[in-house]
């Protein structure tokens, strides 16, 4: 895809960036989940597919700006899908992520203890 197929997706001369560090980390993990084999880019396009239509239908209008939303949703439901993390392993490890991005300060990386 060219930058002019997805306007609100950042970008630059060479293709797409990301806009949070937290964006690139979610398209890492796809990346490596893949590479360890516990899903087909096949599988993977088609659960990212279902998240967006149901965003859309949802109300997202689809703008770019929540892309990265829809990705990690994605891999949230493939992962959980496939067994590789249960649904109170991943409750538990967003509410520490997010006492320890509520707690960390400012410019700080945030790290789970």
């Amino acid at each position: 895809m060219t930058p002019a197929e997805l306007p609100g997706l950042p970008h630059d001369d060479h293709g797409p960036v990301f806009r949070e560090p937290w964006q690139a980390q979610a398209f890492a993990m796809a990346v490596q989940l893949h590479d360890a084999g516990h899903f087909t880019w096949t599988e993977w396009a088609a659960a990212l597919a279902d998240q967006i239509r149901r965003a859309q239908a949802a109300g997202d209008p689809d703008l770019g700006d929540t892309y990265y939303l829809h990705w990690l949703a994605a891999l949230e439901q493939l992962v959980a899908a496939k067994g590789l993390v249960g649904p109170d392993e991943l409750a538990a490890r967003k509410a520490a992520w997010a006492e320890a991005a509520r707690t960390t300060p400012h410019g700080a990386p945030i790290e789970l203890r």
